[in-house]
């Protein structure tokens, strides 16, 4: 303390008389104090709108609400709808002093709305602290992400969490750039290749709200400028738009296509790889105006894009689309409910077709953006197939494991260019199919998938029923067969049986963006193929069986959708590209991709899913916990009348020191699933009955945990 408080000179026994002036000085000078974290105890309140009504940050079920707390007059001004404030929460009505609660501990929120007065009869304790006066949390955003929040049983604050990044005091600081006059509308490039495209581009650039599913014809780089296209036909029009997309590769070829077609400055990245600051930073220019394009990984999907005209998701059916944090949004519905709040156009586009973007355009809500069949032909490479029957017969195959039709393609391809070599990730675990058809073996009572016991027994994955007198639908045969085959190619062997050529590996551990078209063997997991300049030559997809086989409805679907992500880079058959798959070629997916009819595929399944409940058509959520806590949630919560509960059965036990699945049970634990299905047009409901449970459950504290999750993507 200074002698200017209340201490004579030798306020600082020693110190000599230059550093107590300096001390004097910096006071002096130093900025007035902000508001501290603290209670205000007499503070006068703000005379117009003195109560501010406030979003806690407590991802907890039975806090999802609003909380009144007194606005201070010295926090008046800076108190505004969507700031971030810090509150004192958990006090008790007895802890009162002044007329103003007191005590609890300080927790960060969201100041949503001012108001007059307060529905609280009680006293009410005073703001803490205005973080920032920026206001992040827009009445849009707000709304989207308790929009998002009822859809998948979750709370709002957990929503927030996602959609409004962690704060950077520097980036607030910096001013963002002057927002650019519109461009000029672009031609309409490779989107002539599609039978509408061109009339696609021209409702967005007149202010239209066009909603289209977008089958991409093969390339590895004419579907990122088509996408960029669409982005630059929107904002001609004054609007902005907004591209998710599965990964960073994804992100940067977009980035590449809109710096072609934009100049800089024009668009902001959005991803985690840019860091905190430089996140924050683009996403305040977004939420400030000053851009009006955000292109981004699946966060950027929550993006506070002013006056939105297009909101756009590449290739759906990827896996890093689905968020891991709670309530575990899936990007794809999170921009159908944005096109539906905003009024906007919507483009869902990918190289496959999945099951929920043929619904889109089955229900009429979506028009399908396709090219005639001569056009999927002349870009398509040529696909072969290898059955069990030729593998039988192959003595090649038998010895190395690589069929003669391969050896012989890979052999012709590396003349000209580098063959693509996709192995299935270790960890698909197949089901059971028929051994003379091949047709799964589903339960009769739900449809589920039969799983083999150790007894010999079969037992359906999802109600838990036992099933003694198995026989298949199809062809009525009453032998089963699992199809156990691992990803064992490995690029030391294919560098054996080539050893005059490079070998190129690409996977979790170190990903590949791109390739010399000079010859070599690039070997990849699914998803991780690079792109080759000037395409592939040939590209083999080996072990079909262990992506086929695997207990999950989609597993045909996801199976199609990686071949031909890979099949896509490849050149067209006019340039002699050739793919060969190594699977039965009377399977359903094998036949989609020999024609190249992924949305034939995807109509196919839609039909068959509607006859036997599944979703799409229906909504199903999953429980999963302890086996006592699941059986006494399931009893305690009110489930909707046309609700059918599938289970509980056994969740597979997680080993020690092995790789562990996001929901997936502690290592060690014995956790229990049951499933939850509903007809169209209950998925609200069924949200709501499972949310108040699971409240409920919340605040009597005790019991082991539950956990919910509305539209699991793998259900078996």
């Amino acid at each position: 303390m200074s002698s200017e408080n209340g201490q004579g000179d030798g306020g600082v026994e020693g110190a000599p008389p230059e550093q107590l002036a300096l001390i004097r000085e910096s006071v002096r000078q130093a900025k007035a104090p902000r508001a501290k974290p603290r209670t205000w105890r007499g503070a006068a309140l703000a005379k117009e709108l003195p109560v501010a009504r406030v979003l806690v940050d407590k991802g907890v079920l039975h806090l999802d609400r609003y909380f009144d707390y007194a606005v201070p007059e010295e926090l008046d001004a800076e108190a505004q709808p969507g700031v971030r404030v810090r509150v004192r929460f958990g006090a008790g009505r007895h802890r009162v002093r002044d007329g103003r609660r007191e005590g609890g501990g300080l927790i960060d929120g969201f100041l949503v709305e001012r108001r007059a007065e307060s529905d609280y009869a009680g006293p009410l304790a005073a703001l803490a602290q205005v973080v920032s006066p920026e206001p992040v949390l827009s009445e849009e955003l707000l709304g989207l992400a308790r929009a998002v929040a009822d859809r998948y049983a979750g709370s709002l604050a957990d929503v927030l969490q996602l959609a409004v990044p962690p704060r950077s005091a520097r980036a607030e600081q910096r001013p963002s750039p002057e927002p650019l006059s519109a461009p000029g509308v672009p031609d309409a490039g490779s989107w002539a290749r599609y039978e509408r495209g061109g009339a696609f581009l021209e409702a967005l650039a007149s202010g239209g709200a066009p909603r289209a599913v977008w089958n991409a014809l093969p390339g590895a780089d004419a579907w990122s400028d088509e996408l960029a296209r669409a982005v630059v036909a929107t904002l001609a029009s004054g609007r902005g738009a907004l591209v998710v997309l599965p990964d960073g590769r994804a992100v940067a070829r977009v980035d590449a296509a809109l710096t072609s077609l934009l100049g800089e400055g024009r668009h902001a990245v959005l991803t985690a790889d840019a860091g905190p600051e430089k996140r924050y930073r683009e996403w305040l220019a977004v939420r400030r105006g000053s851009v009006r394009a955000v292109v981004g990984t699946r966060a950027a999907m929550f993006a506070p894009v002013q006056d939105l005209g297009l909101v756009a998701i590449w290739d759906d059916g990827d896996d890093s689309h689905s968020e891991q944090h709670a309530p575990q949004p899936h990007a794809r519905e999170v921009l159908l409910l944005r096109a539906a709040q905003d009024k906007c156009a919507f483009l869902l586009g990918s190289w496959s077709c999945t099951v929920e973007a043929a619904q889109l355009v089955e229900s009429g809500w979506a028009v399908p953006l396709v090219a005639a069949r001569e056009q999927v032909r002349g870009a398509a490479p040529l696909v072969r197939t290898v059955g069990d029957g030729d593998l039988a017969r192959d003595e090649a195959a038998r010895a190395a494991r690589l069929p003669s039709l391969a050896w012989k393609v890979v052999r012709d391809a590396l003349r000209t260019g580098p063959v693509l070599v996709q192995v299935p990730r270790r960890g698909y675990v197949p089901r059971m199919a028929c051994a003379q058809c091949r047709a799964p073996a589903r339960c009769r009572h739900c449809a589920g998938p039969m799983e083999a016991q150790d007894a010999g027994a079969l037992r359906c994955g999802w109600c838990g029923r036992e099933e003694g007198a198995w026989h298949c639908p199809e062809c009525g045969a009453f032998r089963l067969r699992a199809q156990v085959v691992g990803a064992r190619r490995t690029a030391e062997e294919l560098g054996r049986a080539f050893p005059a050529v490079p070998v190129r590996t690409s996977g979790r551990e170190h990903v590949l963006d791109t390739v010399p078209g000079a010859p070599a063997l690039v070997v990849s997991t699914p998803g991780a193929e690079p792109v080759a300049e000037g395409g592939y030559a040939a590209a083999l997809l080996l072990d079909g069986w262990a992506m086929l086989g695997r207990p999950d409805l989609r597993a045909g679907e996801d199976a199609l959708r990686r071949w031909i992500a890979a099949s896509a880079l490849v050149r067209p058959q006019g340039d002699g590209g050739t793919v060969v798959v190594v699977a039965e070629p009377t399977l359903r997916p094998v036949q989609a991709l020999v024609r190249w009819d992924p949305v034939g595929h995807a109509v196919r399944e839609l039909g068959e899913r509607a006859e036997l409940g599944f979703p799409p058509v229906s909504r199903m959520a999953a429980v999963t916990g302890p086996g006592e806590a699941v059986a006494e949630f399931l009893e305690a919560v009110e489930l909707p009348r046309e609700a059918q509960v599938l289970g509980p059965v056994p969740v597979p036990v997680t080993a020690a020191g092995g790789p562990r699945r996001v929901g997936a049970p502690p290592p060690g634990e014995h956790w229990d699933r049951a499933l939850v299905r509903v007809p169209p047009g209950r998925g609200a409901a069924l949200a709501a009955a499972l949310k108040a449970a699971q409240a409920a459950r919340m605040a009597k504290g005790g019991g082991e945990a539950v956990r919910v999750r509305v539209d699991p993507p793998d259900i078996g």
